[in-house]
């Protein structure tokens, strides 16, 4: 199938997960991954409504936003973020997905307060505990609020997670199910400079798993685009 029928296909699938869990499709936010995608299909999903794109890489991100300086999109950094490559980006993203340290949180608001911005941020929380992946542990989360509420070019939306990789989707509901507890806990003690609005949790393999369970953003590339390199 191509763009077109893949995306269809994936609209009508986050439609039906989303009514499992109460909600419409205008509630979830697709961001469709762009990682090693070429301009024409970007700028074909872009013609069949796609707003939303993520990247992984910083360098992929500069160069694809350059390409598309005509199109209305929503840059996402989903990727890892070190934190000499946060001045690159600081004028070009409206959300970062990976935010996991004091350290990536402080440099990620200097940039801002120079560019005169607050930018939006989530949380990324490693639930799972495999070292593999790139996260805060869960009970760091407050520690981590409470050492960011002075930094106010910085707005923290909400919180993300990657599961572990399986064929079997039921076994990583409980990753998603543990970080809507986390979310909604959060929202009852009120941070200063944080606001959970967002849970981002759930990509092409699971992502009809993690919206039963409370995610409002998805991150979705093979599943629009097809399976690609590395």
């Amino acid at each position: 199938m191509g763009i077109r029928d893949n995306l269809e296909l994936v609209n009508k699938r986050i439609e039906e997960a989303a009514a499992v869990s109460g909600r419409k499709r205008e509630e979830i936010k697709l961001v469709a991954v762009t990682k090693t995608v070429d301009i024409g299909s970007i700028r074909e999903a872009v013609g069949l409504g796609i707003t939303s794109v993520g990247e992984n890489r910083v360098q992929e991100m500069m160069d694809k936003h350059e390409n598309l300086k005509d199109c209305e999109l929503e840059w996402h950094m989903i990727g890892h973020l070190q934190r000499n490559k946060v001045k690159y980006i600081i004028d070009k993203v409206s959300l970062i997905h990976s935010v996991d340290t004091t350290a990536l949180a402080r440099e990620i608001n200097k940039r801002a307060e120079k560019s005169k911005k607050r930018l939006d941020i989530l949380l990324q929380i490693n639930v799972s505990g495999e070292e593999s992946k790139f996260g805060m542990d869960p009970g760091k989360v407050r520690d981590f609020l409470q050492q960011t509420e002075s930094l106010k070019n910085i707005h923290i939306r909400g919180l993300m997670t990657i599961a572990p990789f399986t064929d079997n989707t039921e076994e990583v509901r409980p990753v998603f199910a543990r970080l809507k507890e986390i979310f909604e806990s959060l929202k009852t003690n009120g941070y200063e400079g944080a606001d959970m609005d967002y849970l981002s949790m759930g990509m092409t393999g699971d992502f009809e798993v993690a919206i039963e369970e409370g995610a409002n953003i998805v991150r979705i590339g093979t599943g629009i685009f097809g399976a690609r390199g590395q």
